[in-house]
């Protein structure tokens, strides 16, 4: 391809008689390219002669799957510290960036907390810590007194920007009083306490409640097979449908709360972990989703849950950028298999690791992740935007809550894709070029329209 016509093709290239009015935001794995937008002017037959496409995308809006519920990342105790530690002119930029309404924003419009801290807290607690030999079942001294510090108003700030914000909450540990180990690491969840661990969740999301901020949902424990992590706690897929059948469900039932129930918060190798929960009729009942992350296994696991109970949502809540990764190894891995991969799989919800972190990869907890790099690299006043924030970026400024999936299909490897219709009307397609600089062409309503993607970039297209 002549490289005057590729510069041409960076923006849109209309063949059959188009008249639509298509914007294309780009994203390359080299970073020539970050959420550039290309508004499409129309070019004549004589610049589209030497223009051959490769491949053809087929759009189909009569085909619809999943209502999607939006896209984030986590927002973790230490990334609540380092915004609140901006100046504040600094700070409100970079919230409004990120959550408001606009063009040139991400529009984000959910956000995983943790109950509790997770391993990207400075210190491990929880709400109802206590002395060596103490116990609480009556949850008397329970306080998210730590979250009122940094967290809860950050979350204020955010909300009072983006009113639509959703939270899902994870617990990496319970009180360690609760635990068979009596440590914050590993251990399992005393059947003695299931009653009081589920007074643990509604009291939490009633305290939350008065601070002005809805839970949406809780998962009941996050990566309840890895033990490894400080906090964490193991809890089977016996014991996770127990607490839920006996205790959390009809708890939430008794004091009315409308907050979401999922299960699993973990990999993808496992999909009969929440099938088997899933298939209790009574626990079902209570459990509105499962969710998944993707650190092990294969984004077609969702496809078999959701096989086995098409009935219940699918949410992917977690998947962390390294220290030692590459823009462009990561952009197309995340692109190719977590937005792309997971929604195909009937995913409504993608969410990214953590939000931010400093320039050493902290704050964490002794044990915790040292090598998690966040949408946001903060120092002080100064900020850098990381590969995430560009996964996030290339999806969710133009797939808004109440979208639904449609069925896309390709007539080649090379390009992978996905598409969406908006409530307002409007179809979006997620296309990733994952070889050389290419043609592609989106067949849609018979008509054809040509676009071109440099090499190894995400095009999401709005129409």
């Amino acid at each position: 391809m002549k490289r005057g016509i590729f510069i041409l093709g960076l923006v849109l290239l209309i063949v059959l008689n188009g008249h639509s009015q298509f914007m294309q935001t780009i994203t390359s794995s080299d970073g020539r390219f970050l959420r550039n937008k290309m508004d499409a002017p129309l070019l004549g037959q004589a610049q589209l002669k030497n223009i051959v496409s490769t491949d053809t995308v087929y759009f189909n809006e009569q085909i619809q799957f999943q209502q999607i519920e939006g896209f984030g990342y986590t927002l973790t105790g230490g990334s609540a510290y380092l915004l609140h530690q901006m100046p504040v002119q600094n700070r409100l930029a970079i919230l409004k960036e990120l959550f408001e309404q606009g063009p040139n924003n991400l529009n984000v419009n959910y956000l995983r907390i943790s109950i509790g801290a997770s391993d990207l807290d400075a210190t491990v607690f929880s709400y109802d810590d206590l002395q060596e030999g103490e116990v609480d079942p009556d949850l008397i001294k329970m306080t998210i007194a730590k979250d009122q510090e940094f967290l809860i108003p950050i979350l204020k700030e955010i909300q009072s920007i983006q009113p639509n914000l959703k939270l899902i909450a994870s617990p990496w540990s319970s009180p360690v009083w609760m635990k068979d180990n009596g440590k914050s690491k590993g251990g399992h969840l005393l059947s003695k306490y299931y009653e009081t661990y589920a007074q643990y969740f509604v009291k939490y999301v009633q305290l939350m409640r008065a601070e002005g901020l809805q839970i949406n949902a809780v998962t009941i424990q996050n990566e309840p097979e890895h033990g490894g992590n400080n906090p964490s706690m193991l809890m089977t897929a016996v014991e996770q449908n127990t607490f839920i059948k006996n205790h959390l469900g009809p708890a939430f039932k008794k004091q009315g709360l409308q907050t979401e129930i999922v299960i699993w918060d973990h990999n993808a190798d496992n999909p009969n972990y929440p099938i088997q929960i899933l298939n209790d009729s009574v626990t079902k009942s209570f459990i509105s989703a499962s969710a998944f992350h993707l650190y092990l296994g294969h984004e077609s696991a969702l496809s078999k849950l959701h096989q086995a109970h098409p009935d219940k949502k699918i949410y992917f809540t977690e998947q962390w950028t390294g220290a030692k990764g590459s823009f462009a190894g990561d952009f197309m891995w995340h692109m190719e298999h977590i937005v792309i991969g997971t929604m195909a799989n009937w995913s409504s919800m993608v969410l990214e690791w953590n939000l931010a972190n400093d320039p050493t990869y902290g704050p964490h907890t002794p044990g915790g992740c040292t090598e998690c790099l966040g949408a946001l690299t903060i120092a002080g006043s100064d900020l850098k935007r990381n590969v995430s924030y560009y996964i996030i970026g290339q999806v969710a400024p133009f797939i808004p809550a109440g979208s639904a999936r449609i069925q896309t299909k390709s007539s080649n490897a090379q390009i992978k894709s996905i598409g969406f219709k908006r409530p307002d009307g409007k179809k979006v397609l997620v296309a990733l070029n994952t070889g050389k600089e290419t043609v592609f062409t989106i067949d849609f309503e018979q008509k054809k329209y040509n676009f071109t993607l440099p090499e190894k970039s995400a095009s999401t297209i709005v129409w």
